[in-house]
């Protein structure tokens, strides 16, 4: 959790808008809720549960954000019925079963299953989110030949009768060009119009030509945030020394605290990236 103190207008605004457990329906109100929202928002490359132990332990993953409080979560490198690397478990399900949380999933590797009858072998992104998800999708971005399907997945949340468009993604490791292609890409996706938020893995420094296009569309949460702690390094996870996962906001949206959390750097090869943002009525 945030340690820094937020101005007292914020705090307060923080302390209305939290929620204990995912909202429902019911609760959410334009009525109820007519001012801005407060949202705890995580991007976080899990490796499929396989911490830098190499033990296996989605529960260990599911603790780390329980623990961070976050609202919404972006997840990168998620199994689902993929192989014994994880058990064949359904990851995005069984971690909304142990947080209580609403979730959708993006197949970028979406093959058949291996017997009649059996499930899909998938691999992508998931999120998880309190609040309910109105809708979804999943967009497949530029791939050129020999390189792995990465994807751009979108859950349009309902924050207390606010629509927030939230997205995920995990770009090329491999190749400097596609993830041009591909950054180009998301911008057009996304748009700058709405309430927005996106975050990922985008294997590519801020700096990098390829990220160029969406540090000029949006506010990079850590660069921008009235608190900023630390450097800003997720991977490797034991000695950060990369900002690779990173979450941007769209004008609409202001990042107050966004810090990268430290409490089991064993978890996965990377390190959570925690912000909180403040969306505009």
């Amino acid at each position: 959790m945030f340690r820094r103190t937020l101005p007292p207008a914020l705090a307060a605004v923080a302390l209305a808008a939290a929620a204990a457990g995912p909202a429902t329906a019911a609760e959410v109100s334009a009525d109820r809720w007519p001012g801005p929202r407060v949202l705890d928002i995580m991007t976080f490359n899990i490796h499929h549960a396989q911490g830098t132990d190499d033990v296996l332990d989605l529960r260990r993953v599911a603790n780390v954000i329980r623990r961070s409080g976050a609202d919404v979560v972006g997840l990168q490198e998620v199994d689902s019925h993929y192989s014994a690397r994880s058990d064949w478990a359904d990851q995005p399900t069984e971690l909304a079963k142990l947080l209580g949380y609403h979730v959708v999933f993006g197949a970028n590797i979406d093959n058949s299953p291996p017997a009649p009858g059996g499930h899909r072998v998938q691999y992508g992104t998931a999120i998880l989110s309190r609040y309910p998800i109105t809708a979804s999708d999943n967009t497949w971005l530029y791939k050129s030949p020999g390189q792995e399907q990465r994807g751009l997945l979108h859950a349009t949340l309902d924050v207390h009768g606010k629509k927030v468009e939230f997205y995920n993604t995990h770009l090329a490791a491999g190749s400097q060009a596609d993830r041009l292609q591909q950054m180009a890409q998301v911008v057009d996706l996304i748009g700058t119009t709405k309430p927005g938020i996106l975050v990922g893995d985008f294997n590519a420094l801020p700096t990098a030509p390829e990220s160029q296009p969406l540090q000029k569309a949006y506010t990079d949460a850590w660069a921008k945030s009235l608190h900023a702690l630390g450097d800003g390094a997720t991977y490797p996870a034991q000695s950060p020394t990369e900002r690779i996962d990173l979450i941007y906001a769209t004008r609409e949206v202001t990042p107050l605290v966004t810090e990268v959390l430290k409490n089991d750097p064993t978890a996965s090869d990377h390190r959570p990236l925690l912000s909180k943002v403040l969306v505009k009525p």
